[in-house]
């Protein structure tokens, strides 16, 4: 099952980054300006930022076989519509329509994980079910790079559709039926956001997104700008990021039970820091390759180490705080491509990194407020039907 849970993520990451890979082509064929044609990734991104809590509670009756084996074919019909358009803003318009499973599929598989997996090895299970995002990145994403720039952009959406669909049928058969989490109803909402150390939590979310996003979005047009890479080496450049990425996921998923997730999460967003404190050494594509790497490191095990923590924080609660989770990497992205896009709009580009350092240190200070918080456990404690997360760990 957490094989079938792992592949959807890949599907999943790979339709969520398929923007980000497709930029150039998208720009040069529908005749819009870079920022322009980067809405396809804030705007995406905004619809699942609301719409991950949104229908947290409003999945939460529906057996999680069907429901997730459905989002995934929603999810590749409507990539597949999206390939067939010749209309930027019809495209925009599918766009949104098709990220809609992203606000579902990838909180309610690690709710399942976590449900479904002894309390010593939920978060082993959380973290390895997000390695299908890892895994996007180091295969799925140069794929789109590649074939967007051999066969067109429609190409890369292609491939989205294809594994979403594969992706629908190997859950559908791997899934126990009638699997329900604990419902989160929108009372629930209430008793999380009383919380602080949850909702600090989430806040480092949305600063280490926005942080990686005012650069990340922009790989494909910054790479060509700045060193002329071809479709060829930005393909390797995104695999070798990928390749390192999940590297790091597997490092996470091995040790965080060893380690703590907050730790974790303080290791993977200073080691995304470091990357972008070194931007500036990346003057070829060998250096450039050798500064994304404690960055790759850290990219997707960041994420992987927050849905541990807060499952972690509030069991009962999993269901709405990693939507709420997933709600805030979403809007980080949306935030910091917006912010890129100004930047770029406004001849910054070689100054994306700046503002993602920022952003990141930013993320570790209210991450390392959010683990005192945690370990007092007084905040939690007045939180009615909520163990203290120091408690738990006694």
């Amino acid at each position: 099952m957490l094989w079938a849970l792992l592949a959807g993520n890949f599907a999943i990451g790979t339709g969520v980054m398929v923007a980000s890979a497709t930029l150039n082509e998208v720009s040069a064929y529908f005749h819009v300006p870079v920022p322009v044609a980067g809405y396809l990734i804030s705007v995406a991104a905004l619809v699942v930022c609301l719409g991950a809590p949104a229908l947290a509670a409003v999945v939460a009756p529906f057996d999680r076989r069907k429901l997730l084996a459905l989002s995934m074919v929603w999810y590749g019909l409507l990539h597949a519509a999206c390939a067939l358009v010749s209309d930027f803003n019809l495209l925009l318009a599918l766009r949104v329509l098709a990220v809609i499973p992203a606000a579902v599929f990838t909180p309610q598989a690690a709710a399942c994980a976590g449900h479904l997996m002894p309390a010593e090895q939920r978060g082993r299970a959380i973290t390895f079910v997000f390695l299908g995002w890892s895994l996007a990145s180091v295969l799925g994403m140069p794929l789109n790079a590649w074939l967007s720039g051999m066969l067109g952009w429609q190409g890369a959406y292609g491939l989205v559709a294809v594994l979403s669909l594969a992706s629908a049928a190997w859950v559908w058969l791997a899934m126990p039926a009638a699997v329900r989490p604990p419902r989160f109803s929108l009372a629930s909402w209430g008793t999380a956001l009383r919380m602080p150390s949850l909702t600090m939590c989430v806040a480092v979310t949305l600063l280490y997104s926005a942080g990686q996003f005012v650069l990340f979005a922009y790989f494909a047009p910054y790479f060509r700008n700045t060193l002329g890479t071809s479709v060829h080496e930005l393909s390797a450049l995104f695999m070798f990021f990928g390749a390192f990425g999940l590297l790091g996921n597997v490092l996470m998923s091995r040790y965080i039970d060893r380690l703590g997730a907050p730790r974790g999460v303080m290791i993977a967003v200073g080691s995304i820091a470091l990357s972008m404190l070194a931007w500036p050494l990346g003057t070829t594509l060998v250096l450039a390759g050798l500064v994304i790497i404690p960055w790759a490191m850290g990219c997707f095990s960041a994420n992987s180490a927050q849905q541990a923590r807060l499952v972690g924080l509030a069991p009962a609660l999993a269901g709405g705080s990693v939507a709420l989770n997933t709600s805030a990497m979403y809007a980080g992205q949306a935030i910091g491509t917006a912010i890129g896009g100004w930047m770029i709009a406004h001849q910054g580009m070689k100054d994306l990194h700046l503002a993602g350092v920022l952003l990141l240190v930013a993320a570790m200070a209210v991450s390392a407020q959010a683990a005192r918080l945690a370990r007092r456990g007084g905040a939690d404690a007045a939180s009615p039907g909520v163990v203290p997360a120091a408690k738990r760990s006694a």
